[in-house]
């Protein structure tokens, strides 16, 4: 029986942004599943209490293969959160694609301007890198295999990109993106938003499902 990926998008994301990477799974010989949820009007917990009852049929649909998550940016916090509330019995590997684990210095900004705070819409208290308590708590113990993947090219290096320490992806430093539970840590000279869509990135993320770690003599 095929493995399954579920395809977590980012902030301000759609499903459908997940197709290419669906695609190259696919071709690989694995089943993907695209999740997509409503970043800006719900709160981190109410994403994913919606998108347990998903994830349990999906989970429950595996028989004896695995479930693996790919994540972008936002969606490895949704992943994170979604494990420490509903963890799916067949969890497999978890890829997280410049997922601010550590927070965001743009959300950062962004929150302190009255001006611009509503751009974050309800997804800022996870996106900030002061986060709460009760938001910590939610996003739980990672004691599960992760393979984490950081750009460090900006498509532009000035205007927003400035506010984040470098090297960066252009919206989240290498730095942030790390976690201290991670089985694997690999950093490409990629911006933010082709993480998901690069050749590269895809070879990692194969590799990672299938193996528990990166290919790092392989890495560009």
């Amino acid at each position: 029986m095929k493995q399954t990926v579920v395809l977590l998008h980012g902030f301000a994301g759609f499903a459908v942004m997940n197709r290419p990477l669906g695609a190259m799974l696919r071709r690989a010989g694995y089943r993907s599943v695209d999740f997509g949820y409503d970043s800006w009007r719900l709160s981190l917990k109410d994403i994913c209490e919606n998108l347990a009852p998903r994830l349990e049929e999906i989970d429950a649909a595996c028989g004896p293969g695995r479930l693996h998550i790919v994540c972008h940016s936002m969606g490895g916090l949704v992943a994170r959160a979604l494990i420490n509330l509903r963890r799916p019995e067949r969890l497999g590997h978890v890829v997280m694609l410049g997922t601010p684990n550590g927070g965001s210095e743009i959300a950062d900004v962004l929150d302190r301007t009255a001006v611009l705070r509503p751009i974050l819409g309800k997804a800022a208290p996870a996106l900030v890198t002061q986060r709460t308590a009760e938001v910590e708590a939610l996003l739980g113990k990672v004691d599960y295999p992760v393979g984490i993947i950081a750009g460090s090219r900006p498509i532009m290096p000035y205007g927003a990109a400035r506010l984040v320490p470098s090297p960066s992806d252009g919206k989240v430093s290498v730095a942030s993106t790390r976690l201290a539970e991670a089985a694997d840590h690999i950093v490409l000279p990629l911006p933010h938003m082709l993480l998901p869509y690069h050749a590269a990135a895809h070879e990692q993320i194969r590799h990672f499902l299938s193996k528990g770690r990166f290919a790092h003599d392989q890495a560009l």
